[in-house]
Order: structure tokens, then C-alpha cells, then sequence
């Protein structure tokens, strides 16, 4: 489909740039953020995430964001079938994708038609636009070609248009599987990158491949940059602080991967499902070096059910999911609570319900999580906020699922799942993992269900383990796991599992504030969107405002001291990345309001007036939205 329609409004005339000969001035940033968009298949999210590793070797602060169609295979040059990878890059760190791009690459006019439309370009932004169109044998397309770049400079863009296919065909045999290299190559001179480390970053991606196409694409990073240098009249730098310890720059799936090898975990049991599988795919690549297991089951319920068994039989086991397949889990999980088996469960975050946005980001299973099962089933509820949070979650989940004989959830979200971004590399630590199985004999009188009156918690027993054989069930049942329908005994046993929560709640700290310890307004927010929160805040207390922001890690059990902290501002709100209804909605009142899932949870538990905001359009919450929505907040606050 081609179509150049409704595009942004005019902002101002501009000539379509042509680059002149002479000196380029480099133009020192202090951050930028870069796409680049292509048809699937044509490599823009390597080239993407290639950028951001190669920035990030350097020094430079980085955050990238998967940008990915709705459909797996969407037609060429369409609209909506945009797939590629958003970079920012800084002379600091950086905790989230940012708000609009400065520089474009596209491949064709009509992915980047459809970035246009969804807001995501800057007024006066720079593109490199793949110039084969414009005399393309299809009149129509050359047609929409030529037009889209009139309107685009009409409407301010500085716009590039680039040989990238000429450039590439006397270096490989399809310029379409590597004109993502030469694009890299020019984005190395655009921001004064160095070449070594291209190289090695090629090397290292395209390992398991022949020396012919590593030779190949080393080629065409450095046609890429050559033809930058001579041709490109524009050249930034950010500065860069080399890390003075070892980083590692991954996404949060490849983070929950090794934060499970870290924790001791050695099975994992899944079903692939969108966007956690890649979790699992790398799982699969090197759990075997370190004698772990994963298994791909028929589906979730047989993944959950497997994972369970071998809980049972000793181990401490993860199955990884989505939403669909943790819906799925829920009676399997179930009986993990009854039958009180350690358990380690990973809900990427996706948007639903049913298929939903299986590409896209959302924060809508939080009360799913915690309150999804049949009966009355307490289950830990963690939720990662950053890259390297998905690291260490699992390393906790694992502790609090064998400690507590639990049910632990970590949620993450495709946000995490698909960003990169610099951490300092962990180093490892024996407290990580869990000591061995105690299967020593069990003491005369003990019961496998042994519940202590104050916390719950009782020892665990596994199969074989001397005078500890027992008939495991999931039916009510007593200390002996005898099948009981007793009102007393159905009653202390819902009791004891309870506590269990309590026990953990006593553990915890309240979470830390980000700024002030009193003000006018705390903004509570939960997963994937503190970096954003924080950088919003953290302009708005430049500018004088008196507003704070708290993050929670633990959802069930909050804290201790939460109440507290909240009743030290004078107004409370939650942003969220699930929906809450709009008070400007001519039908809603404060009598019919549904409220975000956080803050439902705040009102409820502590009593205070707690507002929301919530944005669901399938991306990253950007801060700069948010700290539109802090300040018209604040605004109306002092006109009351």
C-alpha cells in the first residue's frame, strides 16, 4: 500500500537538503536518539542494536527500543510495517527510550510515513532516506517516492536522500540483506564512532557465520562510513565516560536468562509465545554448559505442570510466559499453592486481552498475577523496573519460592524484554544460590505439612526423603496431607499460607524516594516505566516543583511504611501502562471511575485518595508525556 495522506501538519518550508563539499563541523550533544526503520527482514533492528553495543563499548549511555510491526510478515513498503530499532544515546546513563527521534534511516518512504504519523519524529529531524525509489520501473511507486519527500521537507524534515542500494551492490549480492551494514557504517561517522569497534561488534554478531560474510559485512560498515565523510555535510559527537569496571550491554529477556543461571535455577519449562520467548531461546542455547534443562513443552498447562514436578522432586524450576500463557497456568498454579512447591514464574507483559498486541508493551496482568486463581491462592508478585533488575529478580524470586514454599511471579514487559542497555557485569556470589537439598532424615512427629503458628512456614519435604513420604494432593488437606474437608482444618490451612505473605512483608523496606521527602505531588509507578517517571520528575524539581516519585519492585506483599510516605504529600497519582478511565469522559464520575491497577491497590489498602494516569498505546511511556501530565496536574492542583 502506498499512500503519502495525512501526514504531520506544516511546520515550516524547507529545501531538501543536498550536502555540500567542504569541512563538517562537528556538533557536540549531550544525547540523541536514532531510528531506523525498514520492511521486515531487512536487518534495521541489527543494525539498531548494533549501534547501541558499539556506543555503549565506547562509553555512551544507551537505551534502545525494539520497533516492531503487529503482523510477523507485513507486506512490504507498508505503513504499518515498520520493524527496526530505536537508539538514544548520551554522554550519561540513560534509562529509557526518550521522547521523539532526531535522525531518521529509512528504507523506504513508506515506514517512515507510518513514524511520521504515529508522532515519533522531531520537528526539523534529519533523514537518510534510501533514494532507489525515486526511479523505481513501478511509476506509482517512483510517484509516492517523490511526493513523500516534498511533503517531508514542506513540513521542516531535513532530509538525505541516500544511494544505500547502489552503494552496497558491488559489495554483496543482495544490497537488501546489507544495506543495514552500510547504514551502520554511516551512523559510526555521523556520531564519531569509532571503526575498531564496529568491527568487533560485527564479528562477534555474526559469528556462527562463514569468514566470507563477516569479511562481507566489515566491507560494508566501511563503505557506509566512507561515504558519510564525503558526502553527509553533518557530524555529531557525545561524549563518552569509558566504565571503569567490566559492563555487559543485553536486553531484559537475555537478562532473565542469565539471572536464572545466576539464581541456580536448572529448569526451565515453556512454550514459545511472544515476546518471552527469546528468554527461553537463549536459555536453550547454553543451560546444557552449566546442567540445566529446558524443556518446550505441548503447550503452557504442560510447561507449568512439568515445572511444578520438578519442584516437587527437589529443584527449584521457572516456566516463562506471556499473558495468554500465564491465563493459562492459572489452575496448574493453583495447585503449586495448595500443594505449597516452590515456583518461579515469568510474565513478559504484552497487550490484550486474548492475541491482543502480541508485539507491543502494556502493564495489564498486574491483578491477574496477584488475584488470577480460583480460591484463595497468595502468591509473591515482583515486578523488574529495569535491565538489570531482570538480572537480579530472578536471583530473589528463586530465594523467596524455596524459602517460603511459594509461588514467586516476576513481571517484566516487552518494553524490557526487547531494550538493551549498559550495566556494570555481575559478579558472582555463592549466597545467590540456594543450599543443598536437606534430605536427611525427617524427625519423628514432623508432618510434611508442618505449619509454624506465627509465620506459616513449614519444612519442606521432597520424594524419598526418609520418614517423609507423603501422598501430594490438591485437594484440601491436613498436616499430614490427608485429604480433610473439615471446616477447622480447610480453614488453617488457608490460614498458614496467608502468613507466609506477612512472614515476607516483615522482610521488606519501604521503597526509596526519588527526590523530595514531602511535597506537593508523589507520582507511584511499578515495572517498566521508573526511568521515565524519574527523568520527568527529576526536570520538573529543576524547575522548582515540589513532586517526588516512589517505585514499587514488590506488589504482593507491599511494603512496610508505604501508608506513611503517602500521607507526607499533599496529592498521590499512579502512572501506569494500563487503562484507567478518563475523568473528562462526559459519562464518568468519581462513582463509576475505574482506576489503574496500581492505584486500585493503593486505595484500597491504605485508605488514601490515590488519582491515576495511564497511557496504552502499545509503546514505551515517554517522559517527556509524562511530565506534560505532572505539570497540567500540578496546574490544576494550585487553581482549586
Amino acid at each position: 500500500m502506498n499512500d503519502t495522506s495525512t501526514l504531520q501538519p506544516v511546520r515550516k518550508a524547507a529545501q531538501q537538503v543536498r550536502p555540500p563539499a567542504g569541512e563538517k563541523k562537528v556538533t557536540t550533544l549531550t544525547e540523541h536518539i536514532v531510528e531506523v526503520v525498514s520492511d521486515s527482514g531487512e536487518g534495521a533492528q541489527r543494525c539498531g542494536q548494533s549501534l547501541g553495543a558499539i556506543a555503549a563499548r565506547m562509553g555512551n549511555g544507551v537505551w534502545t527500543v525494539e520497533i516492531i510491526p503487529a503482523e510477523i510478515q507485513p507486506p512490504a513498503r507498508s505503513i504499518a510495517g515498520a520493524s527496526g530499532n530505536r537508539v538514544r544515546l548520551g554522554s550519561g546513563r540513560v534509562t529509557n527510550g526518550g521522547d521523539e527521534a532526531d535522525l531518521v534511516v529509512a528504507f523506504n518512504e513508506q515506514v517512515l510515513i507510518g513514524r511520521v504519523r504515529a508522532g515519533e519524529l522531531k520537528p526539523g529531524c534529519i533523514i537518510l532516506l534510501e533514494s532507489m525509489w525515486r526511479d523505481d520501473r513501478d511509476p506509482k511507486i517512483a510517484a509516492s517516492y517523490v511526493e513523500t519527500c516534498k511533503q517531508l521537507v514542506a513540513e521542516g524534515y531535513k532530509v538525505y536522500e541516500i544511494p544505500m542500494e547502489r552503494e552496497c551492490r558491488p559489495l554483496i549480492t543482495d544490497p537488501r540483506r546489507g544495506k543495514n551494514m552500510f547504514a551502520l557504517g554511516m551512523l559510526c561517522s555521523i556520531y564519531s564512532l569509532d571503526l575498531q569497534p564496529a568491527r568487533d561488534q560485527i564479528t562477534f554478531a555474526f559469528r556462527k557465520k562463514d569468514e566470507k560474510v563477516v569479511k562481507a559485512n566489515h566491507a560494508l560498515l566501511e563503505a557506509g562510513y566512507k561515504w558519510a565523510e564525503a558526502n553527509l555535510d553533518f557530524k555529531f559527537r557525545i561524549p563518552a565516560v569509558r566504565a571503569t569496571e567490566p559492563q555487559i550491554v543485553i536486553n531484559g529477556n537475555t537478562a532473565l536468562a542469565l539471572g536464572t543461571l545466576a539464581s541456580g535455577m536448572e529448569i526451565c519449562a515453556m512454550y514459545p509465545i511472544t515476546p518471552a520467548t527469546s528468554a527461553s531461546h537463549y536459555l536453550s542455547e547454553v543451560f546444557e554448559k552449566v546442567g540445566g534443562i529446558v524443556h518446550q513443552a505441548e503447550d503452557e498447562i504442560a510447561a507449568c505442570s512439568f515445572a511444578i514436578g520438578a519442584s516437587y522432586a527437589g529443584k527449584c524450576a521457572v516456566t516463562i510466559t506471556s499473558g495468554p500463557g500465564y491465563s493459562l497456568k492459572q489452575e496448574a498454579l493453583g495447585l503449586a499453592v495448595m500443594g505449597e512447591i516452590p515456583l518461579v514464574v515469568v510474565n513478559v507483559q504484552r497487550g490484550g486481552p486474548s492475541t491482543g498486541l502480541p508485539t507491543k508493551a502494556e502493564q495489564g496482568d498486574l491483578l491477574t498475577a496477584m488475584f488470577g486463581s480460583h480460591g484463595d491462592a497468595p502468591k509473591v508478585v515482583m515486578a523488574a523496573s529495569t535491565i538489570e533488575d531482570c538480572f537480579y529478580s530472578m536471583i530473589t524470586a528463586r530465594k523467596i519460592a524455596e524459602t517460603f514454599n511459594m509461588v514467586v511471579v516476576v513481571l517484566s514487559d516487552a518494553n524490557l524484554a526487547t531494550s538493551q542497555q549498559p550495566f556494570r557485569r555481575p559478579q558472582f556470589s555463592e549466597t545467590w544460590l540456594a543450599p543443598p537439598v536437606d534430605q536427611s532424615a525427617v524427625s519423628e512427629g514432623v508432618t510434611p505439612y508442618d505449619w509454624d503458628g506465627a509465620t506459616g512456614l513449614a519444612r519442606r519435604v521432597v520424594p524419598g526423603q526418609p520418614n517423609g513420604m507423603h501422598c501430594l494432593t490438591g485437594l484440601a488437606h491436613d498436616r499430614l496431607s490427608h485429604v480433610a474437608y473439615d471446616p477447622e482444618i480447610n480453614e488453617e490451612a488457608i490460614r498458614h499460607r496467608s502468613l507466609k505473605l506477612a512472614a515476607l512483608q516483615k522482610t521488606l523496606k519501604t521503597p526509596p524516594l526519588f527526590g523530595g521527602e514531602d511535597g506537593d505531588l508523589l507520582v507511584v509507578g511499578w515495572g517498566s516505566t521508573k526511568g521515565a517517571i524519574e527523568e520527568a520528575v527529576e526536570r520538573l524539581r529543576t524547575e522548582g516543583c515540589k513532586v517526588s516519585s516512589m517505585h514499587l519492585r514488590f506488589l504482593q506483599p507491599l511494603p512496610a511504611g508505604i501508608k506513611e510516605v503517602l500521607q507526607r504529600f499533599k496529592k498521590v497519582m499512579t502512572i501506569e501502562g494500563n487503562w484507567c478511565d478518563r475523568p473528562e469522559d462526559e459519562i464518568i464520575d468519581e462513582t463509576n471511575r475505574r482506576y489503574s491497577a496500581l492505584a486500585m491497590l493503593l486505595r484500597a489498602r491504605y485508605l488514601v485518595d490515590v488519582d491515576c494516569w495511564s497511557e496504552v498505546q502499545g509503546q514505551p511511556i515517554k517522559p517527556g508525556t509524562i511530565y506534560r501530565v505532572i505539570r497540567e496536574n500540578l496546574e490544576n492542583e494550585a487553581r482549586k
